[in-house]
């Protein structure tokens, strides 16, 4: 899709207004800074999830009216996640949560590794991303090796990973965009040194999809994890991969399962209401501005401008947080989401968080299972506050959480 503003046309614009009236867990007032957690639910979404319910569903099949429901929710789902991720919708799989997926394929992988192989991991990366490799690896007999990000400036440059690989490096697990401080590293320069060296690279988008368009064609990822309900959907997860890689893995299974990909990955029946609930997020986010064309051009210019009033209220509140006493902000990379770590000279941020949630306002504190992270930050599990915006967030907000965080300072 060409950008907006290379066509002449005027660029998308996001009517926050509009969008917060989907939003009935918006109206009383609670100012939701917790995104990276978890999005607040649009009222489509719930009523795909009754809708899949309530009408006539059973195993999918082409037989009966319910076994026809079925199978078309699987296929509104896939098409619509291949058109978020702009990938094939036959290597979508879909499953309880990104970590299980993540399990599943680190065993599938593990079963072809052997003792002397390599998988390298990142010290950026949410446990889900780094936990099954590196047991996974010790019970295949590889070794794991870590590449570090800077501490001072949140950067994972590419040059880090090239030091930890060599001709026996079976697969990179990195993510696309750290919950913890929001870092989004160069995923297309890590493809490409992984690849060169016969890896596969699998990226962590759970945090990413909620902020930025996903090109996966221009991220060279072999694998790509996200969770919907960071994007507006319903708890679940998912992997998507290229299906000529995902036929060559045989992942545990039973019997009489289907044995075509993307199924073989989907143990048991698929939860059809989570999937339409699924498909719906993403043509509800599809129609947040006023875009035309298909769905992936809408959803281009839906992230686009997502992107600018989220980067409109970080820089509100990080030009609010320099007027404040004691305020260290870890979120200092170049490229990252607006999503802010804070601690504090004087006071815990688990105190500030609970000071903030009397005035309902929802920052959480912790380190998010971003472990080694807050680790390698010296912050220990305790980890920081964390400031994460969502597209219905207001200026107004964003002022009352400077108020708030100014009196739980100062006062």
């Amino acid at each position: 899709m060409t950008p907006p503003e290379a066509s002449g046309t005027t660029a998308p614009v996001l009517d926050v207004a509009a969008v917060r009236g989907h939003f009935p867990a918006l109206r009383d007032g609670t100012a939701f800074f917790d995104g990276p957690g978890g999005s607040q639910t649009p009222v489509v979404v719930a009523e795909a999830i009754r809708d899949a319910l309530l009408s006539p569903l059973s195993n999918r099949g082409t037989l009966t009216l319910a076994a026809r429901n079925a199978e078309a929710i699987v296929g509104r789902c896939r098409s619509a996640l291949g058109d978020l991720l702009d990938t094939d919708p036959g290597g979508v799989i879909f499953g309880r949560s990104m970590t299980a997926l993540t399990f599943d394929i680190s065993r599938a992988l593990a079963a072809r590794w052997r003792p002397g192989d390599e998988i390298v991991v990142t010290r950026l990366d949410h446990d889900a991303n780094v936990r099954p490799w590196v047991l996974a690896a010790a019970k295949a007999g590889a070794s794991v090796r870590w590449v570090d990000f800077d501490p001072a400036t949140g950067e994972l440059p590419v040059q880090n990973l090239e030091a930890e690989l060599s001709s026996r490096t079976r697969l990179v697990a990195v993510t696309a965009a750290s919950n913890l401080i929001g870092t989004m590293p160069d995923i297309g320069a890590f493809a490409e040194r992984a690849h060169a060296v016969g890896a596969y690279l699998y990226v962590d988008g759970v945090h990413y999809t909620a902020h930025r368009a996903v090109d996966l064609p221009a991220l060279g990822a072999d694998f790509y994890a996200c969770s919907p309900y960071k994007f507006f959907g319903p708890h679940c997860g998912v992997v998507a991969g290229s299906p000529d890689i995902l036929a060559e893995l045989h992942p545990d299974k039973l019997v009489p399962a289907p044995d075509g990909v993307p199924e073989r990955f989907e143990h048991g029946t698929l939860p059809y209401e989570l999937m339409a609930g699924t498909a719906a997020a993403v043509d509800f986010l599809a129609g947040i501005t006023a875009a035309t064309g298909t769905r992936r051009e809408r959803l281009l210019a839906a992230m686009t401008a997502v992107d600018d009033h989220e980067n409109a209220l970080r820089s509100r509140i990080e030009s609010g947080l320099q007027h404040l006493p004691g305020v260290t902000v870890h979120s200092r990379a170049a490229h990252r989401t607006p999503t802010l770590l804070l601690t504090f000279d004087h006071v815990e941020a688990a105190t500030v968080s609970a000071a903030l949630a009397q005035q309902d306002i929802n920052a959480p504190s912790g380190s998010f299972y971003a472990y080694e992270t807050a680790g390698h930050l010296g912050l220990g599990q305790a980890g920081g506050l964390r400031i994460g915006l969502a597209p219905y967030n207001t200026a107004a907000e964003v002022d009352r959480l400077l108020s708030a965080l100014t009196g739980a300072l100062t006062g």
